[in-house]
Parts: C-alpha cells; structure tokens; sequence
C-alpha cells in the first residue's frame, strides 16, 4: 500500500507570538474577500445577459465556469502551498484574481467571460492557501479558535458577497463590480504583503508526490470518499437555488432586481450561525447524527421553497431553513473528514490534502448543480429545479444511510474517539 508523505508533521511549527496571532483577524478579512469573487456573478446573471444579449441559461455556464474554476485550483494550486513560500504565492494568487476581474469588467461576448470566469475560481482558491496558516501561527491551545475566525470569515464572504454585487448592480452596472471588487483587492495585497512574515512550507515535498497522494487518499479512506459525495450533492442542490434565485425573483411575478436578489444572502447568513449548535450536537450525538437531521432538514426547506416559492414569506423562510442545514451539515462532514488525519493508516497527518480531496468533489459537484438548476429553470421553471434539488439530496441522503449501515469500520470508529475535539475545532470553540 502506498504510504502518504508526512510532510505537515516532519517539523513543528515556530511557537506563535501575540503579533502573529493578531494576523487571525486578517486572514479572516482576506478569504471572505478573495472568496466573494465566486459569487458576484450569481444575482447579476440577468443584467449580464441582457448586456451581453444572450439567455439566461447560457449566461449562468458564467456561475458553473466560476465553481469550475475553484475546484480547479483546489486540485492544482492548493497543494503548492506545501512546495513554495507561502506569502509569494498567496500575494501572486491574488494578482491573477485582480487581473481576471478587472478582464471580467470589459469583456464584450460570453464566450470570453466564462474563460476568465475560470481564471477567477482558480484564483480565488488562495483562500484554502491561507486557512491552514492560521493553526499554525495562533498558539497551540487556541488553533481551533483561529480556524474557527477564518472560517467564519469564509462564510460571510461567501453569503454577503451577493449583497455587495446585487446593490452595487443595481446601484451601477454589473461591470462596476468587478471594477470595485479588483480595486478591494489590490488594497489586500498591500495589507498582507506588509503584515505577513514569509511562510516558507512546513515541510517541502515535491508537487507530484502531493498529487499523487489524493488518489492514494480516494483509494484508501471510504469515510473521505462518503463524505465527499454527501457533502457535493448536498452543495449542488444548494448551488441550484442560489443561480435560479434571481431568475424566480426577476420573473413576472415579482419583478425583483438584483439588490433584493443579493439581501438573501444576509439571511444565509442568519441561517448559517447554527454552526455552533452543529458543533456542539456533534459533540453529543455524533457526527452521523447531525448530519442525519440537516439531510432532513434540507428537503423540508425544499419543500417549502417549491410550495410557497411565489411568496417573498416562503422564501424567507426556506432559505434560512436550507442555510442553517446546510450549514449543519458541511460542519459535520469536516469534523469526520478531519479526524481521519489522526488515525493511523495512510491519512495520518494528511489533512490539508484531505480538505483538498474534499473540496476538490464539493465545487465539482456545485458547478454541476448550477449547471443542471440553470436548464431546469429553463424548461420547467420553478417547479423543474425543486424536483431537481430534491432528487439530488435524495440521493445524498440514499449514500448516507448507505455508509450509516457499513459504518462500523476502523476509520469510523477512530473518527468517534476524535470527533468532540474536532467539532470544537472546526466551529472555532
């Protein structure tokens, strides 16, 4: 059996000082602002296709090309962080993610504007350069509050970046966004480039032994690959509504413009505050379990945004429900994947290229939701995505009992001996 490197535990980390921990809020500021660029298309999608004179359909390949693009990176770019100095690479990846925006901006036709779309995720994927910086420069006894602070700036970018894109849209133009957006990150660079020391790799290894361990990690850890597909098709249906929204709210029957599309994303993010009650659920009852209730919670809110969908009431209340379960659910499936890296076997001390495995299949998976939601909207509507998301979390939740029932094996049972510290790390507790 092939054996992963060890690379993230051959050496320890410099002990953190009281200037380095200051960073944590930094670094929380720049993955919610690096993320945002994924997003800003989602409630412009309309006024950029009657700018750009195409379909609705043809212009969300623009929100599919941006996942693409992302999980391209996660792939590919991610795991150069354990083969070059990290500030360089972080400081050139935000580079690329100004000039792909600032192309984004003037671009005439579509076909153009969905390749430099996939420039944009690609770079945007800096994000998971910098979140394992942050356990490693915080002090040992508050590395999971450190994760927890990036993370939640992660979270609000990615939910409150429709609010800024809708109203600035609307405000504007579509174009100014991503003008206003490159002029943001050129001011980041500045920020990190003078308060980042160098971050030379813990341990360096060579880029194809990297690559070559994900496949090992795919073949050897069935935990990982559940988790993974649950976690996917659970982001695909959640990646469906969000590029319909503005198709629903824009329709005849509401006539809504992209500022109010993009207000759905600060409810998102009143949903998605349950990640300490999931943690701390976790904790009781399992990581199965909770994951178990957010399934169930995800079609309910399925089931409500297809009945009362036509009412501004129903959506509210089915996107908090789906955020808050969503939410729940991803935060389970971290902890588990996560604790893999502490079990002996081939995953041990392997966990940025667990993540990578990860969120490799979890944009994949959201790029095809987007995908699949625009040309269900396209030939039923409303009514054709919710059968669509409902039948992709069907089958989420058809892989979940199925690994429920074949869970009693070693890497489950090393996941449960780990799975409260990791819960607590994961929500910054």
């Amino acid at each position: 059996m092939e054996a992963i490197p060890q690379a993230e535990h051959q050496q320890p980390s410099a002990p953190a000082t009281a200037p380095s921990q200051r960073l944590i809020p930094l670094l929380g500021l720049a993955t919610g602002v690096t993320v945002s660029a994924l997003y800003f298309n989602q409630p412009l999608l309309i006024e950029m296709a009657r700018s750009l004179h195409v379909t609705e359909a043809r212009m969300s390949h623009v929100a599919v090309a941006a996942q693409a693009g992302y999980a391209i990176g996660l792939l590919f770019f991610v795991p150069l962080g354990d083969v070059f100095e990290r500030r360089g690479l972080i400081l050139k990846m935000i580079a690329g993610l100004v000039l792909s925006m600032l192309v984004t901006a003037i671009v005439p036709t579509l076909l153009p504007m969905v390749l430099i779309t996939i420039l944009t995720g690609v770079m945007a994927a800096v994000t998971h350069v910098m979140l394992p910086i942050a356990p490693e420069i915080a002090a040992p006894a508050n590395a999971g509050r450190a994760v927890g602070s990036v993370m939640t700036g992660l979270l609000f970018g990615i939910l409150l970046s429709r609010t800024f894109s809708g109203w600035i849209g609307e405000w504007l133009n579509w174009r100014s966004v991503f003008l206003i957006a490159s002029v943001i990150c050129v001011a980041l660079a500045f920020l990190l480039r003078r308060a980042l020391p160098l971050l030379p790799p813990r341990a360096p290894m060579q880029y194809g032994a990297a690559l070559r361990s994900l496949w090992t990690l795919i073949r050897t850890q069935p935990l990982l690959v559940e988790s993974a597909t649950v976690g996917g098709l659970v982001f695909a249906a959640f990646s469906a509504f969000w590029t319909t929204l503005v198709f629903l709210l824009g329709s005849p029957h509401f006539r809504l413009g992209a500022g109010v599309a993009g207000s759905f994303g600060v409810l998102g993010a009143i949903g998605a505050s349950v990640a300490p009650i999931a943690g701390r659920l976790a904790d009781r009852h399992g990581s199965r379990w909770v994951i178990s209730i957010g399934l169930s919670l995800l079609i309910l809110s399925w089931a409500v945004v297809w009945a009362f969908g036509y009412h501004i009431a129903g959506l509210v209340l089915g996107v908090l429900l789906m955020d808050a379960a969503a939410q729940a659910t991803q935060v389970s499936n971290q902890t588990r994947i996560f604790s893999l890296a502490h079990c002996p076997g081939t995953a041990y001390g392997a966990r940025s290229r667990i993540n990578t495995v990860y969120m490799t299949t979890y944009f994949i998976f959201g790029a095809l939701g987007s995908y699949l939601g625009a040309h269900a909207w396209e030939r039923w509507h409303w009514s054709g995505v919710c059968s669509l998301a409902l039948l992709l979390l069907a089958l989420a939740a058809a892989r979940h009992a199925y690994g429920t029932l074949r869970s009693r094996g070693r890497e489950e049972l090393c996941h449960d001996e780990v799975d409260v510290a990791l819960a607590g790390e994961i929500i910054g507790a």
